[in-house]
């Protein structure tokens, strides 16, 4: 199942010159600021898919949901019925290219643009508008997904995210100032809006083998590691064979296998879930960026309160014990769904994995799941059935499904494949 790895870092090969703007009005704020003068806001988030939603408004919009993604150097709408009622001044057309197998996406943009989140505002922004919905980020991540942004966001605040309360906290770099109660601190490069750090190490046998990586709000999986030939990084001796998410420019393949022990800062973590993807869809496209071999999503990042300090280049981890404590778990069903429907409600089998659970359960593809566990999918969202099929290896699913207008009822035993 994809959704603990949907890779949704869109690098985006964008000119910052794409047009430029119209000089603003005489006592006009351009760029990102906090309303009133304020020194620091909160705004809270929904969790979903292990990716953080913000709500953001475009304009004069209701109220859209992005994806806040920390190296995202365009605002994106991914999905443009979101604005399609909006007079946006379009200026030009761009290809988008980012992690995938498939090719680039067509799409427009519009320049002299507000966003706003919470008390966060943005004046005179260009945003990129993709011409029609082909991510379909609202079936993997079960509501709404309107756009994904982030940079911005970052390099104009200090931005610690609460994983608990589930709130951002943006200040104002001039205002901000470290302590050590706020946990640790570790450098970072900026390079190509995205964040670097050493923080990461492979523990095997007492030996230590250090990686560069993207700190990359916008994956949902634990640790991806970019294998290549010249490095020394060897796969785990059991892999399985997946679909790791989706990038830019479609499916990502590769295996899923897992790290002994990993180090995080001055944390270590037992047995961690890595994706290794192939080189056709990640390494190729980005073989000439930075010497980075892979990079930590939310979930690992979710085990501790972090704050990104773009400005003075450094980020701060406090860990959350209880959750150090948790296991990284994968899907053990071998069930892939996708929400379809108005209201995200219809819950259609995308993929079988082979071999697995609900192989031998006799599911197919196509097949909608009407009730889990005698719960109604009515009452359930989609990441509440993912949490449901990755823990309690031995818990017996039933499923009422309807195939072809006929209902049918079975059953499997949640199985770790990895």
């Amino acid at each position: 199942m994809t959704r603990w790895y949907l890779k949704l870092t869109f690098l985006c090969c964008l000119p910052f010159f794409l047009t430029a703007q119209k000089s603003p009005k005489k006592d006009d704020k351009f760029g990102f600021f906090l309303l009133g003068n304020s020194k620091f806001t909160r705004i809270p988030f929904q969790m979903h898919a292990n990716l953080i939603i913000v709500p953001v408004h475009v304009n004069d919009s209701d109220t859209l949901h992005f994806i806040l993604d920390t190296g995202v150097s365009s605002v994106i709408i991914t999905n443009p019925d979101a604005i399609k009622y909006q007079k946006l001044n379009f200026t030009r057309r761009v290809q988008l290219t980012g992690a995938g197998e498939g090719s680039s996406l067509s799409a427009s943009v519009a320049i002299g643009n507000t966003l706003g989140m919470g008390r966060m505002k943005a004046t005179h922004q260009n945003i990129v508008v993709l011409e029609e919905d082909v991510l379909k980020l609202s079936e993997y991540v079960g509501i709404p997904i309107d756009g994904i942004f982030g940079y911005e966001v970052f390099n104009n605040f200090v931005v610690t995210i609460d994983f608990i309360n589930r709130e951002l906290l943006l200040t104002n770099p001039e205002n901000y100032k470290y302590r050590a109660r706020q946990g640790d601190r570790y450098p970072i490069i900026i390079e190509d809006t995205k964040p670097y750090a050493d923080v990461i190490a492979l523990v095997e046998g007492g030996h230590e083998l250090p990686i560069r990586v993207v700190i990359d709000t916008g994956a949902g999986h634990a640790l991806l590691i970019d294998k290549s030939a010249d490095n020394q990084i060897q796969l785990p001796e059991k892999v399985i064979r997946a679909q790791l998410g989706r990038g830019l420019n479609g499916v990502i393949n590769g295996s899923l296998g897992r790290i002994n022990k990993v180090r995080f800062g001055k944390y270590e973590l037992d047995n961690v879930l890595a994706s290794f993807p192939d080189s056709l869809g990640f390494g190729v496209k980005f073989a000439a960026r930075s010497e980075r071999q892979g990079n930590i999503g939310c979930e690992l990042l979710r085990r501790f309160r972090v704050t990104f300090n773009y400005t003075d280049r450094y980020i701060v981890l406090k860990p959350i014990k209880r959750r150090l404590k948790e296991t990284f778990e994968h899907d053990m069903s071998g069930l892939e769904l996708r929400a379809k429907g108005k209201d995200l409600k219809e819950y259609v089998v995308d993929r079988i994995i082979e071999d697995s659970p609900a192989w031998y359960a006799g599911l197919e593809e196509g097949d909608e799941v009407l009730f889990i566990n005698n719960k109604s999918s009515d009452d359930l969202i989609i990441s509440e059935i993912y949490k449901l099929l990755q823990k309690g290896e031995g818990k017996e699913i039933t499923l009422l499904i309807r195939r072809k207008g006929t209902i049918h009822f079975t059953k499997f035993q949640l199985k770790r494949m990895i």
